[in-house]
């Protein structure tokens, strides 16, 4: 007897567990959860947590094979390996840039020290440099300060 009478305890229950709850908000602001709401309120439903009386899962939601998997993982790994490569790449050019930045900011400091500064002709013989020709090589210099440099 007592066995009869929890079966139909929890049978009760069940029925009762089986209420869709709603979602809804009284004249204060304040949000409520319940079976039964209030007349005269906008009442919004709440999503089915238990998974109890639900449609089948959505297509995508099917398990993949072994093969999609591995597709999927190797697309990743090459998705990574081509974004490590482009960061590697701009990393290089930033670095050559800096470099040439400092070399055209030292030759341009060369430049305008006023020193005298001699170059080498094409048989080998040491030239100085005259003004036109210094004033010429400032100006690239200059030019190459602004290019290279930020």
């Amino acid at each position: 007897m007592k066995t009869l009478l929890a079966l139909f305890l929890l049978a009760m229950f069940t029925l009762t567990a089986h209420a869709e709850p709603k979602k809804w908000v009284d004249a204060n602001g304040v949000v409520h959860y319940s079976d039964t709401p209030p007349a005269g309120i906008k009442v919004d439903s709440v999503r089915n947590v238990t998974g109890k009386d639900t449609a089948a899962p959505p297509a995508s939601d099917k398990p993949r094979s072994y093969v999609e998997r591995e597709a999927e993982l190797k697309k990743a790994r090459q998705e990574k390996q081509a974004a490590n490569d482009k960061l590697a790449k701009e990393k290089a050019v930033q670095k050559e840039r800096q470099s040439n930045c400092a070399i055209a900011r030292e030759n341009l400091r060369t430049l305008e020290s006023g020193g005298r500064i001699a170059t080498y002709d094409a048989s080998g013989e040491r030239v100085f440099l005259d003004d036109a020709a210094r004033e010429q090589r400032t100006r690239d210099a200059r030019a190459a300060v602004q290019a290279h440099c930020d």
